[in-house]
């Protein structure tokens, strides 16, 4: 079963049109990626789904139901991670989550295994009975998330939860989403950041200005685009002859010298790199450090859209 269903949504603020017939499903049991820059429409997409916002046009289906703003029945079974962080700063940790939970789940006893599940699921045990402004940016990254799920939703929503966190709570963020759904849940992630996406995600749709510009899996993305990799070389010595030999390789679509540095993108093949390698020592020319990395997300925004994806 489907457990999103958006069809031809229609966003609108005055002049400017935030979703431009949107269409959106998400599978049950994965984790599905919203990516794009800042302004692309992902949070007022996630927010209409909600029926947070009202909208032009458009139906949406959670769960194979209509949903409407009075679908408590529905609201019930749903997390939302919002991109801002919204905890009670008078509240300590446990408090926020108990607060939070407690929209959903009346029960005092099952409350408490609850929270303490949330506690312990975002790695706050220590930090329980601190408030909010105690904690490190991270660290209250994580108390967000906990608020979001301790009610163990079946469809979770997280807008950019990794924004402004150490590498230490993003990696902690990330595997906890994942625990999410090997647990059941059905994870909605919205994103600029193309590692995350990645590395999480089932499948992925880019959007920009309100549209959705590709949705598949991330290697299906890929194959989309020309760009196979790109090979950085650091060179001994710069030759002129270097970049005459390797513009004339069949597979090299674009190269340039940047100081001791030769960069080539590649068309898709299965020796490149060795290619590359091979003009360099046909010239004489010696090479410490190399680099190889495959065809990103971002290529394939760049080709389909002619702008950067963090742009």
């Amino acid at each position: 079963m489907d457990v999103l269903q958006v069809t031809g949504l229609v966003k609108r603020y005055k002049e400017v049109v935030a979703l431009d017939g949107f269409d959106l499903t998400v599978a049950n049991g994965e984790i599905f990626g919203l990516l794009g820059p800042n302004g692309s429409g992902k949070t007022t997409a996630i927010n209409c789904a909600l029926q947070l916002l009202t909208y032009s046009k458009g139906q949406i289906a959670v769960f194979g139901q209509p949903m409407s703003p009075t679908r408590y029945d529905l609201k019930r079974r749903i997390g939302l991670v919002p991109q801002q962080v919204a905890v009670f700063p008078e509240l300590n940790v446990a408090e926020n989550i108990d607060y939070f939970c407690s929209l959903y789940v009346n029960d005092r006893s099952r409350r408490r295994k609850l929270v303490a599940q949330a506690v312990e699921f975002v790695g706050l045990e220590r930090f329980a009975k601190f408030r909010p402004r105690k904690l490190s940016g991270g660290l209250v990254r994580r108390l967000n998330i906990a608020c979001g799920i301790a009610h163990r939703p079946d469809l979770i929503f997280l807008d950019e939860p990794t924004v402004a966190v150490d590498p230490q709570s993003r990696n902690a963020i990330l595997d906890g989403i994942k625990t999410l759904r090997d647990e059941g849940a059905t994870v909605v992630y919205t994103s600029h950041y193309m590692e995350e996406v990645e590395q999480i995600c089932t499948r992925v749709m880019i959007m920009d200005r309100g549209r959705a510009v590709a949705v598949g899996a991330t290697q299906e993305l890929k194959s989309m685009v020309g760009v196979g990799e790109r090979v950085e070389v650091e060179l001994d010595q710069v030759s002129d002859a270097v970049l005459p030999a390797i513009r004339q390789l069949p597979q090299t679509q674009q190269a340039e010298l940047s100081g001791d540095r030769l960069r080539v993108t590649c068309a898709r093949g299965a020796h490149n790199l060795t290619e590359v390698l091979a003009v360099l020592n046909r010239l004489g020319v010696g090479f410490g450090r190399v680099y190889s990395e495959p065809a990103t997300l971002n290529d394939v925004f760049l080709e389909l859209t002619g702008t950067q994806l963090r742009d």
